[in-house]
């Protein structure tokens, strides 16, 4: 038995004429005979009594009538909350980020699409890399903020940017006071760092730019993979830090001062990844307002001041 037997059935027992049914339903009269005879024969009943002058439901037809009735509404019931999980779908927008490694074009990114697309649910959530990248595969999310390189084969990256690194020093430290700091300067202190897992980009940047600096500094890896607990850690004298310069946007850590490192290059890239059968308005929205967030922006020279 067929949902459209179900409409035929209850068109022709609303109308109590073939024709009229058909007209209903628009489709031809035969059509609609041939329909109710199946169901007649599939259920080994008689559903309608039929004249020449009438036609008239049967006990058997008056039963099914109820239940069809309610058949067709629970179907319609599940039409409705079917199209409401794909629009609730589509306007619902998944976003995991590294916390370490979330460049300030991703909030300026959020603040354009909550203007520019105001239904749309935005959640977040943090992670490691491998985490963040294993839910965007699984589509468990719908992007990640990560840092590159990782492994991101099968996914889109966005490009956010370069990031350059920043020193975390004591408060009581007198290098904090320079405008920048060299890394040679740090060695052999001991340097605070994330667990490699929490972002690998950044980890291996640091041990990398050490290597190449000829330093070897103490690493001490925090248990609490999250900027908090190393900040914390260079607070309470444990060492310095080398962290992306992204956080002096979104951390403020009493008895830290943060110097820039002079002479660095960029340290990792951090990027947008999605999955390319996600392709939601809400997502494409997004990717399209950090992309433009992530441009640099255009330096405005100062004013001349002109004497009379």
């Amino acid at each position: 038995m067929e949902l459209r037997h179900l409409r035929y059935f209850v068109a022709v027992a609303e109308e109590l004429h073939f024709r009229r049914a058909a007209e209903r339903l628009y489709v031809a009269q035969p059509a609609v005979s041939e329909q109710i005879r199946k169901l007649e024969a599939e259920l080994g009943v008689r559903l309608f009594d039929r004249t020449h002058r009438s036609v008239s439901l049967t006990e058997p037809g008056n039963a099914l009538l109820i239940e069809a009735r309610r058949v067709l509404h629970q179907a319609e019931v599940a039409q409705h909350a079917a199209r409401n999980a794909r629009d609730s779908a589509t306007t619902r927008l998944r976003i995991g980020y590294v916390p370490d490694a979330l460049p300030a074009s991703v909030p300026r990114a959020l603040q354009e699409l909550s203007t520019s697309a105001p239904r749309v649910e935005v959640s977040l959530e943090t992670g490691a890399t491998l985490s963040l990248i294993q839910s965007v595969h699984d589509q468990r999310l719908d992007a990640a903020v990560v840092g590159l390189p990782a492994p991101t084969r099968g996914l889109r990256a966005t490009s956010l940017g370069q990031q350059p690194l920043i020193v975390a020093l004591p408060a009581g430290d007198a290098r904090g006071f320079e405008d920048e700091i060299s890394l040679s300067a740090l060695a052999p202190e001991r340097l605070v760092m994330l667990p490699r897992d929490a972002n690998p980009a950044l980890h291996d940047a640091i041990v990398s730019l050490c290597h190449q600096s000829e330093i070897t500094p103490t690493f001490v890896e925090v248990a609490d993979p999250r900027v908090e607990a190393v900040l914390l850690a260079v607070a309470a004298g444990g060492g310095a830090a080398l962290l992306p310069a992204s956080i002096t946007e979104r951390y403020a850590a009493p008895g830290v001062r943060l110097v820039d490192l002079a002479g660095a290059e960029p340290a990792f890239e951090a990027a947008v990844l999605s999955h390319p059968d996600r392709e939601t308005l809400s997502i494409e929205g997004f990717l399209r307002a950090v992309s433009r967030a992530a441009r640099p922006r255009p330096t405005v020279p100062p004013r001349l001041h002109v004497a009379a």
